[in-house]
């Protein structure tokens, strides 16, 4: 190790621990509150088991920023070179280009922290899984992860099947938080009447998102026609709040856009606990559903959040727990279709 790195040990499967080494651990990565390199890399240690759990076994582009928040940003979906043979990847094929690219793929915290090390600062994952449940390692060194073998999503066929559906709230330039506001409180309460749990988090930005897992049965398509369906329901009860127009143009610019195109296929969001680069070093981070009224996009950031997370736990733990089906939301999308709301 050079007198300009840092080495930090991270748990890793078996009880065994991995050592990641920092270079350039002074870099300034966030101007305005002067976070440097290794502090980014500390959050993401104190973070190490619950952002695991949000990535876990996904296909992971990585915003990278090699000279700090204030430099060039690379959208990284091939994985950077040098890894460690420990670091895995899934193999994702791009019609568009016709090739398949290794994609970074998390099964535990020493990952994350290697991606840090090659100057990710934000993490978005797909909301699909790679297959081989069998393959991942056991998470007895991260003592609240369940056996896989009890996580319903993990039964996943891969990545062409998404287990997780996702509902970005998307705030047009004119749209203050407390429209947000309201417009989550519609989405929880649609989500009630489905008899489905939503897992609520901010973006990091001035938005939120709920996040449902559901049983990996479904095509990309049909997953996105399904947040439609939802999306437009939310909106007929908004009184114009909310809209799932789809040109930007034609939205009302102090309205929320119902954003169902997060779940197509190859389509990202930050995780939970990924940090966003803003000026504040904010983190996407789970909420309550009590706590939508009282919350604000700064509130939570990278000298914050572990503080939250040892005192509250990760609020997302329990999200595998059930998995849900998505038949009411395409029949909704099939009637919406009849009407000629579509």
């Amino acid at each position: 190790m050079s007198a300009d790195a840092v080495e930090l040990s991270v748990p890793a499967p078996g009880g065994q621990t991995r050592t990641v080494r920092v270079s350039s651990p002074d870099r300034i990565y966030f101007p305005d509150v002067g976070l440097t390199k290794l502090d980014l890399a500390r959050y993401y240690q104190s973070v190490g088991e619950p952002i695991t759990r949000a990535l876990r076994a996904r296909p992971c582009m990585l915003h990278r920023f090699p000279k700090g928040t204030a430099g060039k940003k690379v959208h990284q979906k091939k994985l950077p070179a040098g890894a460690p043979d420990w670091v895995e990847t899934v193999d994702v094929y791009f019609p568009r280009y016709s090739r398949i690219v290794q994609e970074l793929c998390v099964t535990e915290p020493a990952a994350v922290l290697w991606a840090v090390q090659m100057a990710t600062v934000e993490f978005h994952p797909w909301n699909s899984r790679r297959a081989e449940p069998s393959h991942l390692p056991s998470p007895s060194h991260l003592p609240s992860l369940r056996s896989p073998s009890h996580l319903p999503s993990l039964r996943s066929p891969g990545i062409e099947r998404p287990d997780e559906w996702r509902i970005d709230l998307d705030p047009m330039p004119d749209c203050d938080f407390a429209r947000v506001r309201r417009v989550a409180h519609l989405v929880h309460e649609v989500l009630d009447e489905l008899g489905i749990t939503g897992y609520p988090k901010t973006s990091g930005g001035r938005g939120m998102h709920v996040y449902v897992r559901i049983e990996p049965d479904y095509e990309f398509a049909d997953v996105r026609r399904a947040a439609h369906a939802f999306g437009a329901e939310v909106a007929r009860r908004s009184a114009g709040e909310a809209t799932v127009t789809w040109w930007r143009k034609d939205r009302d610019p102090s309205s929320v856009f119902v954003d169902f195109n997060q779940n197509a296929r190859d389509h990202t969001m930050a995780a939970a606990y990924s940090v966003r680069a803003t000026p504040r070093a904010t983190v996407s981070t789970p909420i309550t559903w009590d706590e939508i009224d009282d919350v604000e996009p700064d509130d939570f950031t990278v000298a914050s959040v572990p503080e939250r997370l040892g005192r509250l736990g990760d609020l997302h733990e329990p999200i595998d727990d059930i998995a849900y089906r998505l038949d009411t939301l395409l029949e909704w999308d099939d009637r919406d279709t009849a009407d000629g709301e579509l």
